[in-house]
């Protein structure tokens, strides 16, 4: 068996595998705060590149950033009794206003205790609808104000039970828009193009290729009217949902007074959405595409994209080698990849060479370049891609590399992408038999059915429950085919359903 540098495996312990990719590639730690996590430099630098283009993308389509409080008075929550309920257990509440010194008496110690009790309690945002919506019901008053295109980047907080780096944390970071428009089509309208940028973003930048489709009832945000999603496989075959957008109809204008007088003079409520993504597209990212040698990184989002490698093995050519590798990087950060600088580093640590390839086989690097005597004779380099197996290596021409070398970024980024398509749809089947979808969710990770489905809420819940799984969506394509009996209940149905276990 051949030695790899994470243990246990992919296919020995998943989950195990997945925590010591993190560890490896130093991305994120556990924090003394129980369930949240320190995000660490390698780690929020991907965060920072989804950022930089999610945030090109909202302002390309109109929309602007803004920020909102941290906490959020409770009468708030209170005025939307769905959306409040959908939120209760997974609440932080903060109740006092003070801390006082008190002196234990039989121990000796000083110990902090809260004192000056709140009038009210303050709820720590869990998502913002509530306190945004308060403030839109200040700025809106005529038809002329709208449509309100509003994104805030901030952390929120939802008490988890069973927190899992990046994937489900008590506090996280995320963007949410918000928007309130006229009309009920300007607002399904503005739901749609957000999916869409979603679903291209995912595409684009990670190489996660989604289904996009829309949430059934039990799954919908709570007090939306429609929840549209982008659900990622990722290798354990379970359903991953990277981003949604809700549209909420006139349920939270109505709760916080967002109205304006039309162009008919007409008293009217606002129709709003909202949408968001978070540090959950990390957790997507390394289990979508890494491996049992560490992280692997689509070219787009990785912090450093090429890392230069001086093999120095005698000292008198050490400085000519250095030279050469900060030459070759300087010619390409002159180059761009997709509109920007390529991110080149030269690792001249006086560290075995050993050690610096797997330190950067395990960050997942997209390529990586070593530049040793004998290739400094031959103007040549020795290249390694992330995408293929750590033991291969390419002697390549440098000026034919510094030539290709947006070729072979875009190579690594399709392959990744090419690849994680492959093997979604390798593990998704279509079943139309109760029997075979009773007989299919017995495995350990079975993957996903497509199924059709006419059941009701209740039927839905139940067969979730039964076998743990969730309809993931009811995919946007596929939907307008032949009528067949649904799985449940025989009623012929032109609906199919996405079902699968969920991170």
């Amino acid at each position: 068996m051949s030695q790899t540098a994470i243990t246990p495996t992919r296919s020995a312990d998943f989950p195990e595998w997945y925590q010591q990719v993190i560890k490896a590639a130093d991305l994120a730690e556990n924090s003394e705060t129980r369930g949240c996590m320190v995000i660490k430099p390698w780690g929020f630098a991907i965060w920072e590149a989804i950022q930089k283009d999610l945030d090109a993308r909202f302002k390309a389509t109109g929309h602007e950033n803004a920020y909102f409080p941290l906490l959020i008075p409770l009468a708030y929550l209170e005025k939307e009794a769905e959306h409040a309920e959908g939120f209760a257990t997974e609440c932080a509440v903060v109740t006092h206003h003070r801390l006082e010194a008190q002196k234990d008496e039989e121990s000796g110690k000083t110990k902090m205790v809260p004192s000056g009790e709140l009038t009210e309690p303050y709820v720590i945002r869990p998502t913002s609808e509530t306190i945004i919506g308060a403030a839109f019901a200040r700025w809106v008053e005529s038809y002329r104000d709208l449509p309100l295109l509003i994104n805030q980047w901030a952390n929120v907080m939802r008490w988890e039970m069973r927190p899992r780096l990046f994937l489900r944390t008590a506090e996280f970071l995320w963007q949410e828009g918000h928007t309130a428009h006229e009309t009920a089509e300007e607002a399904v309208t503005e739901t749609k193009t957000i999916h869409q940028l979603y679903a291209d973003f995912l595409r684009d930048m990670l190489a996660v290729p989604v289904v996009m489709g829309e949430k059934t009832e039990a799954e919908r945000f709570p007090g939306a009217e429609m929840t549209l999603t982008v659900e990622a496989m990722v290798q354990d075959k379970k359903a991953i949902q990277a981003g949604t957008s809700h549209y909420l109809g006139q349920n939270f204008a109505k709760a916080q007074n967002i109205s304006f007088v039309d162009a008919n003079n007409e008293q009217q409520f606002a129709h709003t959405t909202s949408w968001g993504v978070s540090t959950r597209l990390v957790g997507t990212l390394i289990m979508a595409h890494s491996d049992d040698d560490g992280l692997v990184l689509p070219p787009r989002i990785a912090p450093q994209q090429i890392v230069i490698v001086p093999v120095t093995p005698k000292p008198d050519t050490r400085d000519a080698i250095i030279d050469a590798c900060k030459a070759l990087a300087e010619t390409l950060r002159s180059h761009t990849f997709h509109g920007e600088p390529l991110r080149v580093k030269v690792d001249d640590r006086d560290l075995g060479g050993g050690q610096k390839k797997w330190e950067w086989v395990k960050k997942g690097v997209p390529i990586r370049v070593e530049i040793g005597p004998r290739d400094l004779e031959s103007r040549k380099v020795a290249l390694s891609r992330r995408d293929e197996g750590v033991k291969e290596k390419h002697f390549i021409d440098k000026e034919e590399f510094i030539r290709k070398v947006q070729d072979i970024l875009d190579s690594i980024h399709q392959n990744l992408l090419n690849n994680a398509s492959n093997f979604r749809d390798e593990n998704t089947t279509e079943c139309s038999s109760l029997e075979e979808f009773e007989k299919h969710w017995s495995g350990d990770n079975p993957g996903w059915l497509l199924t059709p489905w006419a059941g009701t809420r209740e039927q839905e819940e139940e067969l979730s429950k039964k076998h743990k799984i969730t309809i993931r969506c009811l995919p946007l394509d596929g939907q307008d085919g032949a009528e067949e009996p649904c799985l449940l209940t025989g009623t012929a149905t032109s609906q199919r359903a996405l079902w699968g276990r969920s991170y």
